[in-house]
């Protein structure tokens, strides 16, 4: 039998070691590189071709959802597993909408991460109950249209006063209106918050 190849990345190293030392414990499951930034996650899995990949929602550089968009154009085959400290709405959205296979808790109990990796490499689907509950039951409201709206004239990089020119609104007016859609969405900041209304 073949080993599942995986990939490992986390900016914590203590964590990453933790899971390596925890897969190298597993028969079927082998442990073909490791990273520590976004954009080395995805060189490394651009070298290595792994099966699977265990990525850190937030790590320098990308977070583990844009490596997974990313990881989408340029190696399709590999199954990727998101972990988070979170469960906000937004970032369990985004995940799923890049195609991330698996959602879970970086506290996920010893054992459970090699039962994870199976699930999502034979093409299932993982997430941990108790993060979709605290997803769903913190859902909150939708963006209010001026949310909605106050995003698109500061889609090309526009800063807030020239956003707020475009838009007919006090910057202040157009700083909170960033701010609130960047909550709603789970957005890592107000430029995220500008691209994720478009998507």
């Amino acid at each position: 039998m073949t080993a599942t190849r995986v990939l490992l990345a986390d900016d914590e190293h203590p964590v990453r070691g933790a899971l390596a030392a925890l897969l190298a414990l597993e028969d079927d499951l082998v442990v073909a590189a490791e990273a520590a930034t976004g954009p080395e996650a995805l060189a490394m899995a651009r070298a290595h071709c792994p099966d699977a990949a265990v990525l850190d929602r937030r790590m320098p550089g990308a977070d583990g959802v844009s490596v997974a968009t990313s990881r989408r154009v340029g190696l399709p085959g590999c199954r990727i597993m998101i972990v988070s400290g979170h469960g906000r709405p937004g970032h369990l959205k985004r995940a799923l909408e890049a195609g991330v296979r698996a959602f879970a808790p970086k506290t996920v109990g010893a054992r459970r991460p090699a039962g994870i990796i199976r699930t999502v490499h034979a093409g299932n689907r993982y997430v941990d109950p108790e993060l979709a509950a605290g997803a769903i039951s913190s859902g909150g409201p939708p963006l209010i249209v001026r949310e909605a709206e106050v995003p698109e004239p500061a889609a090309d990089g526009a800063p807030v006063a020239e956003a707020a020119e475009r838009a007919s609104l006090p910057q202040g007016t157009v700083r909170n209106h960033l701010s609130a859609a960047a909550s709603k969405l789970g957005a890592e900041n107000r430029h995220a918050a500008v691209r994720l209304p478009r998507q």
